[in-house]
């Protein structure tokens, strides 16, 4: 199994992950589905509600992967905006290819970019959202920087992310499909184990909810707060600048 603590180096985190994302772009959104049971749909729909006061105007979707998010985005807010930015190429082009044909295709705007290294002005959005991205950063307190520095005053960032469930009937039961189902499922559909090996590996090292949400605050977001999902598998993370 890959454990995170083996890249001794950011850029040797950097380059894995992105790797790891092309050689499974493809198959990527099936196995979302797949693997959690439909769950993340409702898991992104209830992250979008979360900016329900800002229907209007740019959001940035950061590491957009294949645009699942952007599309709940636009979805939900009809004069929305959303710049989806992944510094893995194919993972977008995979996500644009499957864009459908009507009024959200002309308001999503992927653009190939690092999360530590944002390429958008200062103030410019009202929201920024991260699913599942925040874990495959190699320089997580920068990039929390990054995302609050360009979020407009009052803006709001929310972070979709997995967690580690405590309640002792889930946990073991979690645990096991994690470590075990996932990778071996996800190895066949998709040719590549490793990746989601890396996935369970990345989840277990992460950082605890309170740590998170003190980079958080770190990074200079208020009122910032979890709200736990699906008893603790995931969690939405909220700041605000």
């Amino acid at each position: 199994m890959v454990e995170p603590s083996s890249f001794p180096k950011p850029d040797d985190k950097k380059k894995f992950v992105r790797d790891k994302f092309s050689a499974i772009s493809g198959r990527y959104d099936l196995l979302n589905s797949l693997l959690s049971m439909q769950i993340d749909r409702y898991w992104r729909w209830k992250t979008t509600r979360l900016l329900a006061e800002f229907p209007a105007g740019p959001v940035l979707d950061l590491c957009a992967g294949t645009l699942p998010l952007s599309l709940e985005l636009t979805r939900q807010a009809k004069k929305r905006q959303v710049l989806s930015v992944d510094f893995c190429e194919d993972m977008l082009r995979a996500g644009k290819k499957a864009l459908p044909e009507d009024d959200r295709k002309k308001r999503i705007f992927p653009v190939c970019g690092d999360g530590e290294e944002i390429p958008a002005p200062s103030d410019t959005f009202h929201g920024c959202t991260v699913a599942f991205g925040v874990r495959n950063l190699a320089r997580t307190q920068q990039g929390l920087g990054e995302m609050h520095r360009v979020l407009r005053v009052h803006g709001k960032l929310l972070i979709l992310e997995f967690s580690r469930p405590t309640n002792f009937i889930i946990k073991p039961v979690y645990s096991f499909y994690l470590n075990r189902v996932l990778p071996f499922v996800a190895g066949l559909v998709s040719g590549d184990k490793e990746a989601y090996e890396y996935l369970a590996s990345s989840i277990a090292a992460f950082y605890e909810p309170e740590e998170l949400l003190s980079m958080m605050r770190e990074a200079g977001f208020s009122h910032v707060e979890r709200k736990p999902l699906s008893f603790g598998i995931v969690s939405i993370y909220i700041g605000i600048k």
